[in-house]
C-alpha cells in the first residue's frame, strides 16, 4: 500500500506550462537581439579607393562603327569631336579606316571610370545623326540617354502606309518633330524607318509615347494636347 500511493503522489505531481508571449513582448526581444547583435558586430570601414590605380593597370578600348553615309560629316567635325574627347574626358581617339571604326583608348591620364562610356556615347550619338553640340550633352550630363526604335516595331506598315507615317512624324517643314522635340526637350533624329531620340528618360518617355500616337494614326492635334498636359504634370511633379 505505501508503495502504491509513492508512486500515485509521483504520477500526480503538478505540471507547469509556459505562458506564451504577446506580440508586443515578441517584437521587444527580437528588437533587444539585433540591437545586441549590431552592437557586437560593427561594421568594417575600408578606405576609399584610389581610381587613379584601378585604371592605370588596364587599358580599355571601344570600337563605335561609322556608317558609309556620315563619313564626310566625320571629316569635317573631327575636330569638335576629337576636342573634348582629348582635353575633357583624357582619352585617345583614332579613325580606323581599315575596320571603318573610331576606336576610343583608355590612357594613364584618363581618371574618370566613366570616361570611356561617355566618350562612345558621344561618338555613337553623331554617327546616328545628332549634332555635335547635341552630342556633347552627354559628356557634360549624367541623366542623358539615347533610344533607338524602327516603326516596324510599333506597327507593320510597308510601301506607301509606311512613308505617310514617316510624313506624320516629320510633318510639313519638319514642324510636328520640332513641337515634339521643344515640349519634350528631346531631340529626334529620322533616319528612313528608325527614329532616334535622345534626352532624359522621362521626356524620353513622353517623346516616344508621341511618336507612337502619330505612327497609329493619330492626327497631330490630338497627340500636341495629349503630349502638353503630359509634360506640364512631370514638370509639375519634379
Amino acid at each position: 500500500m505505501e508503495a502504491s500511493e509513492s508512486v500515485s503522489t509521483e504520477a500526480m505531481t503538478p505540471v507547469t506550462r509556459k505562458r506564451r508571449k504577446g506580440p508586443t513582448e515578441a517584437m521587444e526581444t527580437i528588437e533587444s537581439e539585433e540591437v545586441s547583435s549590431s552592437n557586437s558586430a560593427k561594421r568594417p570601414q575600408y578606405p576609399p579607393v584610389d581610381v587613379s590605380k584601378t585604371t592605370a593597370c588596364k587599358t580599355e578600348l571601344r570600337r563605335i562603327p561609322v556608317p558609309p553615309h556620315r563619313f564626310s560629316p566625320l571629316k569635317e567635325k573631327w575636330m569638335k569631336l576629337f576636342t573634348p574627347i582629348v582635353e575633357n574626358l583624357k582619352l585617345q581617339i583614332r579613325l580606323n579606316l581599315k575596320t571603318r571604326s573610331v576606336e576610343l583608348k583608355t590612357s594613364e591620364a584618363t581618371t574618370d571610370p566613366s570616361a570611356l562610356q561617355k566618350g562612345a556615347d558621344f561618338v555613337k550619338a553623331f554617327m546616328l545623326g545628332f549634332d555635335v553640340d547635341d552630342s556633347l550633352a552627354l559628356v557634360r550630363l549624367d541623366d542623358l540617354y539615347l533610344e533607338s526604335f524602327e516603326i516596324q516595331d510599333v506597327k507593320p506598315l510597308k510601301g506607301d502606309h509606311l512613308s505617310r507615317a514617316i510624313g506624320r512624324i516629320a510633318g510639313s517643314g519638319g514642324k510636328t518633330k520640332f513641337t515634339i522635340e521643344n515640349v519634350t526637350k528631346t531631340r529626334i533624329v529620322l533616319a528612313d524607318s528608325k527614329i532616334h531620340i535622345l534626352g532624359s528618360f522621362q521626356n524620353i518617355k513622353i517623346a516616344r509615347r508621341a511618336v507612337c500616337s502619330l505612327i497609329l494614326g493619330s492626327p497631330p492635334s490630338k497627340v500636341y494636347g495629349a503630349m502638353r498636359t503630359v509634360a506640364s504634370r512631370s514638370s509639375e511633379r519634379f
